[in-house]
């Protein structure tokens, strides 16, 4: 008994190990990143994380292996999206504990997102400053990530195009600028950016993943 008890054990924690292992991955944890933002084909998701078509495929197989993706198939396109919200809170507590736990995860962080001197707004103070007509909220990610779900209101600009459409923006009124999360560079180059321009620029201490897990509003849909 004692030993069949033991070997039931050693399978438990090999079972959980085994979601471990699927994680063990930058390139995964990044897919999981542009999932977190809506459903997205393979070849989406191999162009914006920069790998090719077979191993951006290897690594979806390995994630919906142990759980974290789920696909569905239009024609001859694949589409791959989070298996639950469940996962996002799990990448998004894994990122913090990391920042907290692992020495070289700060320096890492500052040296992708670089400094560019802006102040952080809470998503409270959002809340409250856009209740009261204060502020233009930007949406600077990919529009496609921004017809899945945005923060209501918010204007999207993609930061691929804000140099060119920057008069779009007003002149005299605060823009806080929000990306992915916490960790996504778009929203530093934006504000980057806006601010070499002249403009009023701050951004949302964090972004649309924890947007979404603190179950505030979002809306989905086209830019107007």
């Amino acid at each position: 008994m004692a030993a069949t008890t033991a070997q039931a054990k050693t399978q438990l924690y090999e079972a959980f190990a085994a979601s471990g292992k699927a994680l063990a991955s930058g390139k995964r944890l990044e897919l999981l990143d542009l999932l977190a933002q809506g459903e997205r084909t393979v070849e989406a998701l191999a162009k914006a994380a920069g790998l090719n078509l077979t191993t951006a495929s290897a690594h979806l197989q390995t994630l919906k292996q142990a759980g974290f993706v789920a696909a569905r198939r239009d024609g001859v396109r694949i589409h791959y999206r989070l298996a639950g919200d469940d996962v996002a809170q799990l990448f998004a507590l894994l990122r913090k504990v990391a920042e907290t736990h692992q020495a070289a995860v700060p320096a890492a962080r500052d040296a992708y997102l670089g400094e560019d001197g802006a102040v952080e707004v809470t998503r409270e103070q959002l809340r409250a400053r856009v209740a009261a007509g204060e502020v233009v909220v930007l949406d600077v990610r990919p529009v496609e990530e921004y017809r899945a779900g945005h923060i209501p209101g918010a204007v999207s600009t993609p930061i691929t195009e804000l140099a060119e459409r920057i008069s779009e923006l007003p002149e005299d009124t605060e823009i806080v600028v929000y990306c992915r999360g916490e960790y996504c560079v778009l929203a530093y180059d934006a504000v980057r950016l806006l601010t070499d321009r002249g403009r009023q620029a701050v951004r949302l201490s964090d972004g649309m993943l924890e947007w979404r897990l603190a179950d505030l509003p979002v809306e989905a849909g086209a830019p107007a």
